[in-house]
Formats: structure tokens, sequence, C-alpha cells
């Protein structure tokens, strides 16, 4: 018998069909990975075993840990299980921790609550995990608060929250999504070494079929809430016998068609850069010591030139907290350099007030990470793409704003029935058609997007980057791309520029500096991102 059995599952919320007869199976010490697009179903299977649905819910089949059903238990016998037999590290850390409490306190509350142990027992053993996953007490007190910690830091919070008292059954609900590649290959070495040294068994939540294929021992396919395949990972993701399977591994390796782009917009040696950053440095002040004293201050970015020629997609890549977001932030004159020169057009934007800097901001549009936290979930869609056209120098009229909006809509593949919608009516792919729609409303030159696929499935983000490569090619709009994914820099860029400590350590041409890095940081960065090829290679090889 199999540590956890999940048997004909069906799950509806309403009238609404989620799960349809899954069945899926962890053994102990085995990782298995449930792989699918957003709205699959995936985190609602891992809900399911947890029993934390709404309660809307209708459930029907079995869920199995060690032949105990987990649909018949009481919320109190859940209460028991929850972290003591299953931990579940969830996707956004930041969310699932408690921003009002340390990460000692946060450790150390589950361990109190299913042990009995003092504070100090407890606190204890919430530094002993803490520094297993990599946050030793001497660099990370347990007095830190989640806002304290970096990304990958915070995740490794989670993990230890969730394996502190090394449950049977760990799922990780898509836990390396926001993280750099040098990072996702740290989290995803400690989940296999907990694997290994407490024989728990890992359901592995995710999009990303070359981790899938490095980490799994077992793989299932999930669409509309049906398993499509399953079995042995590297004989589903080589042998790709369903159509299903075929699509998704097709869209993880996707490469839009950029030559038509590259021929049309190829720099001219007598034309005048887009961009110009010339010595840009920023700098924040130092953690506040006492009330009167502060430590020594932050320097996020560190004497940074470069420049963007018209029509040119350029990749700002680097590890989590190298300052990338903050160069783009001073680009888009969102934060203030402590010293240096920003150029757009031709015009400086150092120093200029909000008036000033109008016309630039026409010019020069963003596209964020998450579209739906950049949204107000209460407008429309027509009033949330409209919101640039205030930058225009003559305001239009009320049809016109909704002829433009449809315009802008229709170049990215969307109809005039999104116009009266709200956001929450689209999905994640549709919304950052939205995003981009919004971005283009004005015909700006240049639109720095930061990290605008990283929370996308494989198919859509697919689609996103053809939409990207064709707006390049038909509307010549250059691209300043903020992102930690050298697969998304290498199917859609013309250049790399790799960051390290809120310096450029290396720039070139996207595939010379991809396929032959000369820096420590570019090696690293290379070396570390997944590859769907070599992984199954390697398992392969594994196999004999």
């Amino acid at each position: 018998m199999s540590l956890l059995e999940i048997e004909k599952l069906s799950l509806s919320i309403g009238a609404v069909p989620v799960l349809k007869d899954v069945d899926l199976s962890v053994g102990q010490g085995e990782i298995v990975a449930l792989v699918g697009e957003s709205g699959s179903g995936k985190s609602m299977t891992a809900l399911t075993v947890m029993q934390l649905l709404p309660h809307a819910a209708r459930l029907s089949g079995r869920v199995l840990l060690d032949g105990s059903n987990l649909l018949e238990a009481g919320e109190e016998h859940m209460c028991t299980l929850r972290g003591d037999d299953i931990g579940m590290v969830f996707q956004e850390p930041m969310t699932a921790l408690n921003p009002l409490k340390t990460i000692g306190e946060q450790v150390a509350e589950g361990i109190r609550w299913h042990t009995r142990s003092s504070r100090a027992d407890a606190e204890e053993r919430a530094r002993q995990i803490l520094d297993r996953v990599g946050l030793p007490e001497t660099k990370f007190p347990l007095s830190r608060f989640p806002h304290e910690l970096s990304g990958g830091q915070r995740q490794r919070v989670v993990i230890a929250i969730a394996c502190a008292l090394k449950p049977r059954l760990l799922i990780a609900d898509e836990p390396t999504t926001a993280l750099d590649v040098v990072l996702q290959a740290q989290v995803l070495d400690l989940l296999r070494d907990l694997v290994a040294e407490n024989r728990m068994g890992l359901l592995l939540i995710s999009h990303d079929l070359a981790v899938v294929a490095d980490m799994a021992d077992r793989i299932s396919i999930l669409r509309n809430g049906q398993v499509m395949e399953d079995g042995e990972t590297a004989q589903v993701l080589s042998t790709q016998t369903h159509p299903y399977t075929r699509q998704l591994a097709q869209a993880s390796t996707h490469v839009p068609d950029i030559r038509a782009a590259t021929t049309r917009n190829k720099p001219d040696s007598t034309q005048a850069p887009l961009l110009v950053v010339q010595n840009l440095t920023r700098d924040y002040p130092g953690r506040r010591i006492s009330l009167f004293r502060r430590g020594a201050p932050t320097r996020a970015v560190d004497d940074v030139s470069f420049s963007i020629a018209p029509g040119r997609s350029v990749a700002l890549v680097g590890r989590s907290g190298c300052g990338k977001s903050t160069l783009a932030r001073m680009v888009l004159a969102l934060d203030k350099p402590t010293a240096g020169e920003i150029h757009f057009a031709g015009e400086s934007l150092t120093g200029r007030s909000e008036a000033e800097l109008k016309p630039a901001r026409r010019n020069m549009q963003v596209v964020f990470q998450d579209p739906y936290g950049s949204f107000d979930p209460r407008q429309r869609v027509e009033k949330l793409v409209a919101e640039p056209l205030h930058l225009l120098e003559r305001k239009p009229s009320k049809a016109e704003r909704r002829e433009m909006v449809a315009s802008a809509l229709a170049e990215v593949g969307l109809g005039p029935d999104a116009l009266d919608k709200y956001p929450h009516e689209f999905s994640g792919g549709q919304r950052q058609r939205i995003s981009i729609a919004r971005a283009i409303i004005t015909r700006p030159k240049l639109v720095v997007a930061d990290e605008p696929v990283s929370a996308l499935d494989v198919s859509i983000r697919a689609q996103i980057l053809d939409l990207f490569a064709d707006l390049n090619a038909r509307l010549g709009i250059a691209y300043l791309f903020i992102t930690h994914d050298l697969t998304v820099a290498r199917a859609i860029t013309d250049e790399v520029m790799v960051m390290e400590e809120g310096r450029i350590v290396e720039r070139g041409p996207t595939h010379d500096v991809l396929d032959n890095p000369q820096s420590d940081a570019a090696r690293e960065l290379v070396a570390a991102a997944p590859d769907l090829s070599r992984a199954l290679a390697r398992r392969l090889r594994e196999q004999g």
C-alpha cells in the first residue's frame, strides 16, 4: 500500500466541476509530480488532501493516508494531521507567513502545538531546522521578520515550518515559481535531501517540465480536472504518448520566431540610442540600530551604465536581490537615483518634475509580473486599459477612448467583448494580455517588462512570448526584460546583461552570453538553469 492513495476523486465547487475521477498515489520516499496548466485542478487536489476546501465543495471518492480515508476525518482530527503527518509548502511564501511574527515564532508554533514542548525546547528545534534549510542563526536570527528576508529565504522558512516535525507526506505547490534559477536549484536540492533523509513522500505540483524531469520519480499530467497520462517520469516525457503531453513539452521549449523583428530592428550605427543609463547608483539607508543611529547604507545599484537602441530587446538577468527591479524602477522614474544620469529619447529624466516627465511616461510603459495585483478589481477592462491615455496631449472623447481600447485589445488577441468585463473574469494569460494592451495603448517606444511570464504555465507563456515578438516586429517596440528565466531571455531578446550585487558584470548578444558565459555570475546562472532535454537524457542514462 502507498503512503497516499487518491481513488476516483471528484470535486465540484457549487455547480462547477473541478476534478473528475482522479487517481494518484505517492509512496514512502518517492517524489511524484502533478503537472498541468493553470486551472487544471493541481492546487485543488492538494487542498483536498489537506481538507482546506471551501464550504461549497462537494466530494466523492477516497483520499487514503496509510489506509485511513481523510475525506471522513473531522476537522479536529485533521488539525492533528496537518503539520505532523502532512506538511505543505505554499507557492507564495509572503502570503503563507504571518508578517507580524518572527520566523522563529512561526517555526516553533507548530512544534509547540503538536509536541507540547516548552518554549525553549521549541525554539531550539526551530533553530536546528532553520539551520538545516540554510538559515543559520549566526546570519538569520530567529528574531527576524519575513519582510527582512529575500524571496528564496522566505521560501526556506516555509519549508522549515512544513518539515519541522518530519511529516510522512510533504506537498509542495509550485515551491520555486518566483525564485531565480540558482535559488530554485538550491530549494529543489533541499527538498530532495529531506525526502531521502526522512523517507517522506513528496507530491510536487509544478508547471515546469524541466524541473519535474529532474526531480520526480513518477508524473501525473492533469487537464481540466482529469488525469491525461501518468507513469514513470522519463518514460512519459520521452515517449509523449498523449497529445496533451506533447503539447506541454513543445510549449516548454517554445522559441518565438523573432527573425523578422531582428531584421527590421537591426540597430543603425548612426541612430541615437533610445535609452542611455550612465553611472547609475542607488543607496538605501541602513537598518536602524537605535533611535538616533542607523547601520551602513545598502547599495542596491552600483555604477551601472548601458544603452538600448530603438526596437531592440534586452534582457536583464541575475539572482534575486541583485538590483534588477531597483534599476527598472529608476529607468521608469519611479525611484530617484543616488547618483548617475538617465536619458530617454535624448532627454534627461534625472531631477524632472512629474509634469516634465509626462512625455517620457507616454513613450515608456511597464508590464508587471502579477497583472491581477496591478489591476483595480472594481474597474472594468475598458477603464483599466485606458489608464495611460491621460498622458496624451489631447484627451480623447469617450467614443474615441473606447475605440482605442478595443484596438489595443485586438492587437493582443482579445475581442471587444472584453471591454465590459472585470479582471477576475479572465484567466492568468488573458489578464497578462490585458496588461500588455494597457502598456501599448499610447504606442510607447520602450516597454519595461518585469518578470512578465514567471507566474504563467508553459502554454500561456509561449503565447505571451509570441505576442511580445509580434509587437516588436509590427510596432518596433523596444523591450527591457527583467527576468531570472534564461529560457525567456534566450527566446525573446537580442542582448543580455548579467547583474550581480548591483553591477552589470557581463553584456553581449544573447546566444554568446548564454552559450559561452565569461563571468562567474553568468556561469552560475547557466549551470543552474533547468533543461528538459538534459534532465531526460540523464534519467534515461541512469535507467541503463
